[in-house]
């Protein structure tokens, strides 16, 4: 699994964080994500990819590995 975020999409909603904190987390002065792990561990993958579906600006994008 890739992920990557698009910053200029991001709203700052925070949904990303608190679905999996261990992959997303904000900037301390706008709001906007910061992708920790663009290649996160299978466990992660099941809240990865709610993240990127709860995403109300739609900024995370989700490949499956070829």
């Amino acid at each position: 699994m890739k992920v990557s975020v698009d910053v200029t999409k991001c709203c700052g909603a925070g949904q990303c964080v608190l679905t999996a904190p261990e992959v997303f987390d904000q900037r301390e002065d706008d709001g906007t994500v910061v992708l920790l792990a663009p290649a996160p561990p299978e466990e992660q993958a099941a809240p990865v990819r709610e993240a990127a579906a709860v995403c109300p600006a739609g900024a995370i994008t989700v490949r499956e590995a070829d």
